[in-house]
């Protein structure tokens, strides 16, 4: 049964709720020092989290967007993945470079969402930035697991820069889809 999108009591809201509420206990479990390798703890609750995200978009698409659930997926998924590679280059794992582009691109759009939702505007995630947002995930996956943490930096730094791309490939998509917004004549809605 479909539900209204001004509702807030939804199961998909109720999975979004406790990704936010619980990301900050999986990144107090992200070890200070990674010289023993990564934290099987941390990889665990990382793991749930991130596979919470594809539960919490099925029940949506099953059920029904909300607007509420349109705002709270990409704050779960920012707070997640940002908080973590901020943590991970304060303990040494991460190189600050691109975790800033990261960081950037993610205010920048955030803050292009947040206005054009004042326009009434709707600007949902491209298919360009869940592939991102997936790249994000399994780089941090990978850097702290304790299999991967220390002999496979390869990969998740190769991971982390492939999300790099990602992230300005889609965000100049929206960039794009903005100037084309604004170049219309009649309202659109940015998908």
């Amino acid at each position: 049964m479909p539900v209204d999108p001004s509702s807030v009591k939804t199961w998909a809201n109720l999975v979004t709720v406790a990704r936010v509420i619980l990301a900050p206990f999986m990144l107090v479990l992200i070890p200070e020092d990674f010289s023993d390798g990564g934290s099987w703890a941390a990889f665990s609750l990382w793991f749930v989290l991130c596979a919470s995200d594809g539960i919490d978009g099925y029940l949506a698409r099953r059920h029904g967007a909300t607007t509420l659930g349109a705002f709270l997926d990409p704050l779960a998924d920012k707070i997640l993945v940002l908080g973590a590679m901020l943590i991970l280059v304060a303990n040494g794992t991460y190189w600050i470079v691109p975790v800033a582009i990261t960081v950037g691109r993610e205010l920048v759009i955030s803050l292009y969402r947040t206005f054009v939702a004042s326009k009434g505007v709707s600007m949902p995630a491209s298919k360009v930035a869940k592939w991102k947002t997936f790249t994000q995930q399994l780089s941090v996956g990978f850097a702290i697991a304790p299999l991967t943490a220390l002999d496979a930096k390869l990969l998740w730094n190769s991971l982390l820069w492939v999300s790099v791309g990602l992230a300005l490939i889609s965000g100049g998509q929206y960039m794009w889809r903005a100037r084309a917004h604004d170049d219309a004549v009649e309202p659109v809605t940015v998908v």
